[in-house]
């Protein structure tokens, strides 16, 4: 993959990206140079219309000491940032916006607006986070979950969470997503919860628990990642050696294989939370434009599914 010329898998995302309209998002608090950066720049490729929500005179501030062009972009005042989460997620409740962004608040302020059980955006999912990674030695975009918001979760949020995931690939374009179920080993054993729960996760897809997907577990992750690793092993898998998502046993797990994957095999990765009634941008300081700009047309596409999904209901 050579990302200077513009080849890499990201740049087959913005692709599928071109067709379709901007969707309305909800920006909360970007009152630093990079996450208000981040929107509009989403916002002049045509993946989102930002609506930048948080004190504005610090954001007017902000984009005239980074020259930052705000233009015409919508901008609806909040005091500070609990406040910003609170009205980004109020302006999706009342269908102003199909998106919600990350700007320059904490995570956890975010999700607390989310989440709260009143004025948030629950649905009957379990919420979940994705990587979609773009991993130079990998021949497609890989999805890692969950590695962000569930630490330790159980059989029923793994189910969640792997459901996630799969409408995620579906909305990207993969038409039966590849379903790795990570473990330490390839063989059920009963002192490792994780096996147990890969046997569960993949019997519970042969019944219709979950749906539209391979689903294959347990695989360690070279047998996974790499069809000769699994022969060598004897393991007869349609998924090993070509997963589109890798499901992992919890958080630490999770969070290690990405950050791995980010500076040992050099990938970028996209960061989104699923579950919710919208799809939430989730960016941080460290994160690339090149990052930036996938997490927003991944949201994007993830957007556009779900209106399909309305439309036909």
């Amino acid at each position: 993959m050579t990302r200077e010329t513009g080849t890499g898998k990201y740049e087959q995302l913005l692709a599928r990206c071109r067709s379709l309209d901007p969707v309305p998002t909800a920006v909360a608090h970007p009152c630093d140079a990079s996450a208000l950066a981040g929107a509009i720049e989403a916002g002049a490729k045509g993946l989102i219309t930002p609506i930048l929500v948080g004190p504005s005179e610090k954001i007017r501030d902000v984009a005239k000491q980074h020259g930052i062009e705000l233009g015409k972009v919508r901008l609806i005042d909040a005091p500070h940032s609990h406040a910003a989460a609170a009205k980004a997620v109020e302006l999706v409740r009342l269908g102003e916006a199909e998106l919600l962004m990350k700007g320059s608040l904490h995570t956890d302020e975010l999700l607390g607006a989310v989440v709260a059980r009143e004025a948030g955006l629950r649905t009957g999912r379990r919420i979940s986070h994705v990587f979609i990674m773009d991993v130079p030695t990998y021949h497609k975009v890989l999805i890692v979950t969950d590695a962000a918001i569930n630490i330790a979760p159980t059989l029923e949020d793994k189910v969640d969470i792997c459901q996630n995931a799969i409408d995620l690939a579906i909305a990207l374009g993969v038409a039966t997503p590849k379903v790795a179920i990570l473990a330490a080993v390839e063989t059920v054993n009963s002192k490792m919860t994780a096996t147990i729960d890969a046997a569960a996760l993949c019997k519970m897809s042969d019944r219709g628990q979950i749906t539209g997907a391979l689903v294959d577990g347990p695989l360690a992750f070279d047998n996974a990642i790499n069809r000769d690793a699994a022969a060598v092993k004897g393991i007869r898998s349609a998924v090993a050696g070509d997963p589109d998502i890798l499901l992992v046993p919890d958080l630490e797990a999770g969070n290690i294989l990405a950050k791995l994957l980010t500076f040992l095999a050099n990938a970028d990765s996209a960061g989104v939370v699923l579950g919710a009634r919208v799809p939430i941008i989730l960016t941080s300081r460290a994160d690339s434009v090149r990052s930036r700009i996938a997490s927003a047309a991944v949201a994007m596409l993830a957007a556009h599914a779900r209106r399909q999904l309305k439309a036909t209901a």
